[in-house]
């Protein structure tokens, strides 16, 4: 089963070069609502495996991602399409939101 990938500030270039749609989850370890949705970023890259690149992004680890993009409240999730950010959603959502998110980048 696909696992989301961790992102780093080191290899998040090479992650957005990505030829598939991209969710980056950004979260942090003493966050409530990225607890509750991390699960569901696990499941959604068990279900988009080979169709969507789904990763996670720690800020605390990685500011100079966070910083790149503005990253004031988490979890944030940025949907990339062709290294360019085409959607984003900010708080903890149900899986059916991100799903459509996603689908409309396939």
């Amino acid at each position: 089963m696909g696992k989301a990938i961790e992102i780093t500030d080191a290899n998040f270039e090479d992650v957005i070069k990505s030829d598939q749609p991209i969710l980056v989850d950004f979260w942090a370890e003493w966050c409530g609502p990225c607890k509750m949705i991390g699960p569901v970023v696990e499941e959604l890259a068990g279900d988009y495996e080979g169709k969507a690149v789904i990763g996670k992004v720690d800020v605390d680890s990685n500011p100079g991602v966070a910083q790149a993009f503005g990253i004031r409240s988490i979890p944030t999730l940025l949907f990339f399409k062709d290294g360019q950010i085409v959607d984003k959603q900010v708080g903890a959502v149900p899986k059916a939101v991100l799903a459509q998110k996603l689908d409309a980048q396939l």
